[in-house]
């Protein structure tokens, strides 16, 4: 797996990541605090690999070419 995600693209990605979770685990309950606490997992994880399995799909790179 080859980086495909840029710096900002990554922070960005975290910091939703982060706020989904915090939505997850205090402001709702049930299937919707399962779904934002899974999407805040896969954008955490993401972002921490610097990889995006749409992106690669889809051609996408917002990384800098070397």
């Amino acid at each position: 797996m080859t980086k495909n995600m840029g710096q900002a693209d990554r922070i960005i990605r975290a910091i939703l990541g982060v706020v989904l979770l915090i939505v997850a685990f205090t402001a709702v309950t049930g299937t919707l605090a399962w779904i934002a606490g899974i999407i805040g997992v896969v954008m955490l994880g993401t972002a921490a690999m610097g990889f995006c399995p749409p992106y690669a799909l889809l051609g996408i790179k917002t990384c800098k070419m070397k």
